[in-house]
């Protein structure tokens, strides 16, 4: 990935990592290469391509642990394979020091779908990217500023399963709470117009190194 940083930042079409690892593990199951809109004392936006070879989890005999149900989704022996970013692509911005990342999402012929929040720990940076662990609940958040919770089965059921504590899982239910004010209040970035950005058509669309796993030398939030 390029380096591209001008001070403690990358520079608008950088190409760096954007990677969750195993939730009570220290490998990484998800890398996504991404492309750098903005990156500054408030704001890190990145985008992700359509078509972007990216490094997801699988279970051990390649099915999606979608597809297996709830109640061993989590216990189940994994592995990780690279395959391609479908669909549109997703613009991803995160504030430095939250605990959640907000993603946009179109229908194709750029119609706005909606805003999604991750609620993840605080971005870690490294050389190449950022790094997170994700914490399964989420929100949705539609265009006309209604909103609803998603995955509680899985954040109940990881809980279930030993993948975070009841502290944790606390601090994720109030990180939640607090998106939810922001929501409420129609604060930034829902408020700041990024359901009209459009990508720049001279990026291209970033590769997938091979060394997408390796442990970095360096963290900072």
């Amino acid at each position: 990935m390029e380096a591209g940083r001008s001070a403690q930042f990358w520079t608008p079409g950088s190409q760096i990592l954007w990677r969750y690892r195993e939730n009570s593990g220290e490998h990484v199951h998800i890398a996504r290469p991404v492309t750098v809109v903005r990156d500054d004392e408030e704001l890190l936006a990145v985008w992700l391509a359509p078509g972007t070879e990216c490094v997801k989890p699988v279970l051990a005999d390649g099915t999606s642990p979608h597809s297996e149900p709830l109640a061993t989704r989590y216990t189940k022996p994994r592995s990780v394979r690279r395959d391609r970013w479908f669909g549109t692509g997703v613009l991803k911005l995160a504030r430095p020091g939250e605990p959640w990342s907000v993603w946009l999402f179109w229908e194709p012929g750029w119609q706005f779908k909606n805003w999604y929040v991750n609620l993840e720990s605080p971005l870690a940076r490294w050389d190449g990217g950022v790094d997170s662990e994700d914490h399964f609940l989420d929100i949705c958040v539609y265009p006309d500023r209604s909103w609803d919770w998603r995955d509680e089965d899985e954040f109940a059921q990881a809980q279930q399963d030993g993948l975070m504590d009841g502290q944790v899982a606390e601090a994720v239910r109030e990180a939640g709470r607090s998106a939810v004010e922001v929501i409420r209040a129609w604060g930034p970035p829902f408020s700041d117009g990024w359901q009209h950005w459009r990508p720049d058509p001279a990026w291209s669309v970033p590769s997938l190194p091979d060394d997408w796993d390796r442990t970095p030398a360096h963290l900072s939030s």
